[in-house]
């Protein structure tokens, strides 16, 4: 039988439509649909694809029970090795993972790894109401600090070990960035509660508003009974870019803009902590942040510019989200970089002083470097301005455990196989410790930090 050479494309809402709404834009395969997907694998005998995941699912075994029509199968393959496979199959960049190391794609489209994930995830989710069966509590006790991909990782590798999981999370809901940063219209709330269940089914306890350096310190956790600490707290200080302006009224990191909409529900009607942004929005940055932002702002109902200061080629989101905000009516300016946020006699902004850029050699990230051209200033209306320019770890942590080395930037210092600090039996991952990354590195460093934790206290058991 030849095969297809193009992916089975996924099914979205109309943009016309979906721009006005939060709802979910892509609606995920029919079991049709993902058999006739999974019919293009290869099956290749050296399975390059799981070299490029970094939880080391097996991808060509749980694609053979799609084929089978083994739904359930599949899931148990994906569910030894991800404790969000509904989550990864949304929001991970298979095209530059294990998408990019299929076979297939050497002539042809690459196998949609990721939308065949979705789809075993989602039809779990629908048909089993099967709660994982808990494991024999070993006694041993470890703290989590964060319950986001990484937290949740570890927490679910330990909690299938035996141990006695406990996740500290500062704020009200769990989830971490899936649940503040991440979009309804990308990634459901739904869909992330219902992967937490899985973990609380396996015996994980979460405590939320608990902020681990004020409410509790690691020292603390240690002297009440906790064996290990793992520190997924992520990477949640927003960066500015210190230009004039940036105090004004309607200036907001992303950070806070997304998660004002994400977790406090910002864009319903009679939401208790409405914002407002305005006709005319200015979003700064040009990754998956930036585009989420800009998203979100345009289903708010206001014209929304991406101010980018390479060109379209150097754009760091997945290509999947920039095409989606094209059609939801974002635009661009590119070679652009702000100089200045203007500001009316109330204090609120009114526009920004940009400055036209020219691209030279490449920097260190690999893409070429922007260069201001001088005397080429203008000036450009907004109501609103978004500043998406990533974000760092908060300090709070490491300026209250002793012994906690970090590097200037803040991130944590770890041994890259183990994940562990420079402070004894306290293991680190994910944002905390890189910056911000993906969500699927994140779940990997857990993973790798839960290995290693076991093997230590294994070891002096």
């Amino acid at each position: 039988m030849a095969i297809e050479p193009k992916k089975h494309e996924m099914p979205t809402q109309e943009s016309a439509i979906r721009k006005k709404n939060f709802r979910e834009v892509a609606l995920g395969y029919t079991a049709e649909v993902a058999r006739a997907e999974a019919n293009r694998c290869l099956n290749c005998k050296n399975k390059p694809c799981i070299s490029g995941c970094p939880v080391n699912i097996d991808i060509p075994e749980f694609i053979a029970q799609i084929k089978k029509g083994d739904y359930e199968a599949a899931y148990s393959v994906i569910s030894e090795s991800s404790s969000l496979p509904a989550v990864c199959g949304r929001v991970c960049p298979q095209e530059s993972q294990c998408e990019k190391h299929c076979t297939l794609g050497i002539r042809f489209e690459p196998v949609a790894i990721g939308r065949l994930e979705r789809f075993v995830a989602d039809r779990h989710n629908e048909k089993s109401n099967n709660a994982p069966e808990k494991p024999n509590s070993n006694g041993t006790r470890v703290a989590i600090i964060g319950s986001g991909p990484a937290g949740l990782a570890c927490a679910g590798d330990l909690a299938k070990r035996g141990y006695q999981v406990t996740i500290f999370e500062a704020l009200h809901s769990a989830g971490g960035v899936l649940v503040y940063g991440i979009p309804e219209f990308r990634l459901p709330k739904s869909i992330v509660e219902k992967e937490i269940d899985t973990l609380k089914a396996l015996g994980v306890e979460i405590k939320t508003d608990v902020v681990i350096g004020k409410t509790l310190t690691v020292d603390e956790l240690f002297e009440s009974g906790y064996k290990a600490v793992f520190i997924g707290s992520g990477a949640g200080l927003p960066k500015f870019m210190g230009i004039d302006g940036e105090g004004f009224n309607g200036v907001y990191s992303a950070n806070e803009f997304l998660t004002r909409i994400n977790l406090m529900k910002a864009y319903e009607p009679d939401s208790r902590t409405p914002i407002r942004c305005g006709k005319k929005v200015l979003v700064v940055g040009g990754g998956n942040v930036a585009m989420d932002a800009a998203r979100c702002a345009r289903r708010l109902g206001a014209k929304v510019t991406i101010v980018y200061r390479r060109t379209e080629n150097e754009l760091p989101a997945r290509k999947e989200e920039i095409e989606h905000a094209k059609e939801e009516g974002v635009e661009f300016l590119f070679l652009t970089s702000p100089v200045e946020i203007l500001g009316d006699e109330s204090g609120n902004v009114c526009g920004m002083v940009c400055r036209e850029m020219t691209l030279s050699e490449p920097d260190e990230s690999g893409r070429a470097r922007p260069i201001p051209l001088y005397e080429s200033d203008f000036t450009i209306g907004a109501d609103c301005v978004i500043m998406a320019l990533g974000t760092s770890p908060n300090p709070l942590i490491r300026n209250t455990t002793d012994g906690l080395e970090t590097k200037k930037w803040g991130g944590i210092i770890v041994d890259e196989e183990t994940g562990l600090t420079s402070r004894e039996g306290v293991y680190a991952g994910g944002d905390a410790v890189t910056g911000s990354a993906t969500v699927i590195l994140a779940m990997g460093a857990g993973k790798q930090a839960a290995a290693a934790i076991n093997k230590k206290l294994m070891k002096n058991s």
